[in-house]
């Protein structure tokens, strides 16, 4: 069953290519488009529902939308295209909903003009993984030994600060190999985010983005890049999604969290990263969560809307078919997400997005009673 599990998410993952995890956050987007199987006219809407972004979110969104389909007999056609497409044409006004693995920043809001709600949809993680011969145990690792490595500043395993926090652990005399993104991506947003937040040397000379400047190591084109790299290299260590990890059977270290714990990586601990004091718009970074069962690189995909639906003659039962199909995504929906090894929204984002559905208006009366 487990096995069977990894295969539907492989073949998935397989079919939007090597930008998969949080790829173009931020306005980077792709020129090619890839579109769910489901066509754009529903029987039970005049035109059906369209969306376009996140890739990480695609394989999700696809089983969300089929099961939808078949439960109420409305299409949904979604693009994925990257985050910064998706946004780039919920702002053109050429979809109903735009997908996206990180907030909109303040020119993009501003470029837009109008509020735009954001809606959780799943958690994900960006999750670290290594090829250290002869080891046997998880390798558990802090903040700031992550950010010294990414740095350049700690370049062998042996390391007093690494040896440290894995007493038990036979650490070999072996040079680290960095290996990061080479193409900008979401992943690398968060992963960015994340040392930039635990790190003041890292958000001085680094910062966060999709794509940055990188002080050291190789670069690996999308999760399957940056895989191949890791396997490949004795003494490499990387950031990739989780089902990448799981899939290719590669070991992910325990990240020490806020709290001191060093936690693994797996749908629970990413669901607890979420279950915290949300701010009610739901835009939230989740990383470095202050919850201490959490695992701290984590992030929401989101799901981006207009707050006020009547616009360009848009009719008000399309605005009315895509409140439903959003409320219903996180709730019966949220049962597709760990066959597939997303995590589920926590309680407390659920809540939050209840109440940010809930706010959408046409023509400023609630779309939802």
């Amino acid at each position: 069953m487990i096995r069977s599990k990894f295969l539907i998410r492989a073949l998935y993952l397989c079919s939007i290519g090597s930008i998969l995890f949080f790829a173009s956050c931020g306005g980077n987007g792709s020129n090619g488009q890839k579109s769910d199987s489901t066509s754009t006219a529903g029987n039970g809407s005049s035109t059906g529902l369209l969306g376009a972004g996140s890739t990480f979110v695609y394989p999700l969104f696809s089983k969300m939308f089929a099961e939808y389909e078949k439960s109420h007999n409305i299409k949904v056609n979604y693009q994925s295209i990257g985050s910064g497409g998706g946004i780039l044409q919920l702002t053109n006004k050429t979809v109903d909903f735009g997908g996206s693995d990180a907030p909109l920043n303040d020119e993009q809001s501003q470029k837009i003009g109008v509020p735009i709600l954001h809606i959780p949809m799943a958690s994900g993680a960006a999750v670290i993984t290594y090829n250290i011969p002869g080891l046997s145990k998880s390798l558990k690792i802090t903040p700031q030994v992550i950010a010294s490595i990414y740095l350049g500043k700690i370049t062998n395993w042996n390391d007093k600060q690494i040896a440290t926090a894995n007493p038990d652990a036979k650490l070999p005399d072996l040079t680290i190999v960095v290996i990061h993104r080479s193409d900008g991506s979401g992943t690398s947003f968060i992963w960015t985010d994340y040392l930039s937040k635990v790190s003041d040397e890292w958000n001085k000379k680094v910062g966060r983005a999709t794509a940055v400047s990188w002080p050291a190591g190789l670069g690996g084109k999308g999760n399957e890049g940056v895989t191949g790299l890791i396997k490949q290299t004795p003494g490499a260590i990387g950031y990739v999604e989780l089902a990448y990890a799981i899939q290719n059977k590669m070991p992910v270290a325990q990240v020490q969290n806020q709290s001191g714990k060093f936690i693994t990586p797996d749908l629970s601990s990413i669901t607890a990263s979420s279950n915290i004091n949300l701010p009610a718009d739901a835009k939230v970074s989740l990383t470095n969560t202050t919850n201490p069962d959490g695992y701290p690189i984590s992030s929401f995909t989101w799901a981006l809307i207009y707050k006020e639906q009547k616009y360009d003659n848009r009719p008000a039962q399309k605005a009315k078919e895509l409140l439903e199909l959003l409320w219903w995504n996180i709730h019966e929906g949220q049962k597709e997400c760990e066959p597939l090894n997303y995590a589920r929204l926590s309680e407390s984002a659920v809540k939050v997005a209840e109440n940010i559905l809930k706010s959408a208006t046409y023509d400023g009366k609630p779309i939802l009673q």
